[in-house]
């Protein structure tokens, strides 16, 4: 049982701890009587977006007696199991408060989280609620919660928030790449982890970040034994962002270099890494359905982890920082696809006839470059009819070509990300 000494003590703390934080304001909009559940990759800012609520809250005229914030990653609640919950809500009615809103951070440290959740949407409370595995939403737990919840996926840093972290001007009415270029290279190589995002020396974070997913989140959580297999399958992974890989030949390559897994523990590491949303499938919208499920695309949820795992890979991370600007705009469910059928294309979009290619530089008209992004476009929308084809690259020049009644948008990259 927690020590209702400690939990006053706790709660208390917790507000110095909001109101003195220092919340870059994100792009994320909390709508009156939701309540929400913030999943994500551990360190995407999850607990920064409750933040960023409560102090919203406060200058509304709330007052903490209306509200409290636990973090159950706080080692002071070490014990703290399914029949305390109640002890949160009498402790802050001892303390002079009444009906609060509840912020719960990590929450899926607590077994048994999801009966509590359920019976405060019953009570009329309001909650939000954050956890950083995606077994916290199965669909059990789906069901327990009933509809009751708003599920929203949390990702590190847009490109347009990271720079605003970095005391960028992002009102503006117009930039250029000269005062940009810096900030795009920041992120294009070391991602938007937000406490990552004004740190000079990165490479320690990405890799103390990483240890945690990849250790905590993965190995430990789901017992895996054979370590250096899951770890060499991240880099291989990391290896071929920008292609589809099966997992049975994702197998024979680890076999190749002396560690053989059987293809159902690489299916099972894919999806301990998807649950930790460390990894981000995407399907091949021209597969059948038992392909789509066994070749897919694999990008990471942030840059900077390609970054530690492998080199001279900036073309990787470019595709894998469109990749992720798209599911976070367009959602994770099916919603982005990659296109492989006698002809390739990065990104569709089929909701909004959206085709995406992406490459470092296009180079001049009529090179071997420009006539291969671009004929690609041309030729799946023969096939599918899509309305807005579209190039990124680096920073070539903002410009739009007509070939016959197809017309294709030529973008740089960071031009894109600020206007999307």
């Amino acid at each position: 049982m927690v020590n209702k000494d400690i939990l006053e003590e706790v709660l208390k703390q917790n507000r110095e701890l909001v109101e003195n934080m220092r919340v870059v304001k994100r792009d994320f909009l909390f709508y009156d009587h939701f309540r929400y559940v913030l999943v994500g990759v551990r360190r995407a800012g999850k607990s920064f977006l409750l933040f960023q609520r409560m102090q919203e809250l406060l200058r509304e005229g709330h007052s903490w007696d209306e509200m409290l914030y636990l973090n159950f990653e706080d080692d002071r609640l070490l014990g703290f199991n399914v029949h305390d919950f109640d002890t949160i809500l009498e402790v802050h009615t001892e303390m002079g408060g009444s009906r609060p809103m509840l912020f719960l951070d990590e929450i899926q440290n607590i077994e048994g989280w999801e009966k509590f959740a359920r019976r405060l949407a019953d009570q009329k409370f309001m909650v939000y609620i954050t956890g950083s595995n995606a077994k916290m939403l199965s669909s059990d737990v789906a069901t327990t919660l009933g509809g009751r919840y708003v599920v929203e996926n949390v990702f590190p840093y847009s490109f347009p928030e990271f720079a605003k972290a970095n005391l960028f001007d992002t009102e503006k009415k117009q930039y250029d790449f000269d005062e940009l270029e810096p900030l795009v290279d920041d992120y294009l190589r070391h991602g938007g982890f937000p406490e990552c995002a004004p740190l000079q020396g990165k490479k320690e974070y990405l890799l103390s970040v990483y240890q945690k997913i990849y250790l905590g989140d993965i190995a430990l959580r789901n017992k895996v034994e054979n370590q250096n297999a899951l770890r060499l399958m991240f880099r291989r992974l990391a290896e071929c962002v920008n292609q589809p890989v099966a997992l049975t030949r994702l197998a024979n390559l680890m076999a190749s270099v002396g560690t053989k897994v059987s293809k159902n523990t690489i299916i099972s590491y894919a999806n301990y890494a998807k649950d930790a949303f460390l990894i981000l499938p995407m399907k091949n919208w021209a597969d059948n359905f038992t392909m789509r499920e066994t070749n897919q695309k694999y990008y990471f949820v942030d840059n900077g982890i390609i970054g530690l795992l492998t080199t001279d890979c900036l073309t990787s991370q470019l595709e894998n920082m469109v990749a992720v600007a798209l599911l976070r705009k367009y959602g994770l469910n099916d919603s982005v696809f990659f296109y492989n059928y006698n002809v390739e294309v990065d990104f569709v979009v089929p909701e909004k006839a959206l085709a995406v290619q992406v490459c470092y530089t296009l180079g001049e008209d009529g090179s071997e470059t420009f006539m291969r992004e671009t004929q690609a476009l041309i030729k799946l929308n023969k096939r599918l009819s899509f309305d807005n084809l579209m190039v990124l690259t680096y920073n070539d020049d903002f410009r739009q070509i007509e070939v016959g009644n197809d017309c294709i948008t030529i973008m740089p990259v960071w031009k894109w990300m600020m206007e999307m």
